[in-house]
């Protein structure tokens, strides 16, 4: 099956994100059928053209290609189990982790359907756009959903998707907290949240920018001292926590950071540059 826009789509799961992907494969022409429970939530997307499927038997036999959208991995399995997948090619684009994207593949394939598993790393109102990235890890597909955003194929392992999708959280979460700790710091000196904004926004960028380097290290295990040695950084890791506890901010993530690199250089590593901290992160906690 190829993209272009006589192939039938099928979107199940019509939440924000699945209207916004309805939305789009409408938009791009695809005749577009949809279920959802609650079917009041397909009202403007039957107005723009879209077919509702009284069942989801129906749903998955108008399509295609189906793509489901729900609130989670059992859902998906409840919902789908005893509707007929023989035959179906199936698009999950349901959160979730690495190991439930595996065990539904192989559900799913037990089934008779073909399953890739996917993540969505963007907002409802950019899906249709190059700024969406869409996620997809099992067989390489042999079709196009270029409608809604830009796509990229992982790999064959059915988990991949929701593993990159949890790391580019991690990554999220992490230049937001990092920034919202800076923030506070200069709040107590009546900067505002805006300017400091601007200027770390160039320090993310100019990190950004070190993450080749420090992957050689990491990929070939060998950690040389270029830019600076873990146990100077520490010293200003210290700084950071005296800081903020003088200024009466929250100390918690400095000191995590902190405890890492003391864990890593009482092992050994104070003379390694600071991605030998993978270490840290590749063992758990105890």
């Amino acid at each position: 099956m190829t993209d272009n826009a006589n192939t039938p789509i099928t979107v199940i799961g019509l939440g924000l994100m699945g209207q916004a992907l309805a939305g789009a494969f409408l938009k791009a022409g695809h005749p577009t059928t949809v279920w959802n429970r609650t079917a009041a939530k397909a009202g403007s997307l039957v107005a723009s053209g879209a077919r509702l499927a009284p069942t989801v038997g129906d749903a998955l036999a108008a399509g295609g290609l189906t793509v489901v959208c729900l609130t989670d991995y059992p859902a998906v399995r409840d919902l789908l189990g005893d509707a007929g997948l023989e035959g179906t090619t199936l698009v999950n684009l349901t959160s979730g982790d690495s190991a439930q994207a595996r065990e539904t593949a192989a559900w799913a394939e037990k089934l008779g359907a073909r399953y890739l598993d996917g993540a969505i790393m963007a907002i409802p109102s950019s899906i249709g756009t190059e700024e969406a990235v869409i996620l997809l890890s099992g067989p390489e597909p042999d079709f196009d959903l270029g409608a809604l955003g830009t796509i990229s194929h992982l790999g064959e392992d059915h988990g991949l998707a929701a593993l990159y999708d949890v790391a580019g959280l991690t990554m999220m979460w992490s230049v937001l907290n990092a920034w919202l700790q800076g923030t506070a710091m200069l709040r107590t000196a009546g900067v505002d949240a805006a300017t400091y904004a601007t200027f770390a926004q160039q320090i993310a960028v100019g990190v950004a920018g070190w993450l080749p380097g420090y992957a050689e290290q990491v990929d070939q295990g060998s950690f040389p001292a270029e830019v600076s040695a873990l146990e100077t950084d520490v010293r200003a890791m210290a700084h950071m926590v005296e800081e903020s506890e003088a200024l009466g901010v929250n100390a918690e993530l400095p000191k995590l950071i902190k405890a890492m690199a003391d864990r890593a250089i009482a092992a050994g590593h104070g003379g390694e540059q600071y991605p030998v901290l993978i270490r840290e992160f590749e063992r758990a906690g105890e």
